[in-house]
């Protein structure tokens, strides 16, 4: 739970500081590359660095599980980038 809370946060830290509002597709494009490698690193983090539950726990299933969680940590960095930029664009009237 405490990772993809912190994938969250950093996908509308990425959001915020991401330029321009306009550019959706870019911007799903680039949240989607950032969050397949945050995603990576979280997934190993916490099946191997910190066990236990600190994150949603899938690998029962195996290597599908894991995909699982990566897709998980994925479409929670894209929620968290479009917030962000929807907040920028609300700081910014």
């Amino acid at each position: 739970m405490w990772l993809e809370l912190l994938n969250f946060i950093i996908g509308i830290v990425f959001g915020f500081f991401h330029r321009g509002k306009e550019d959706r597709m870019g911007i799903l494009k680039n949240g989607a590359l950032a969050g397949i490698l945050l995603g990576i690193i979280f997934v190993i983090a916490s099946m191997f660095l910190l066990p236990g539950s600190i994150s949603i726990d899938v690998s029962f299933l195996g290597v599908f599980g894991i995909f699982i969680e990566i897709i998980i940590f994925v479409i929670l960095f894209i929620a968290g980038t479009f917030i962000g930029d929807w907040l920028e664009g609300v700081r910014k009237k």
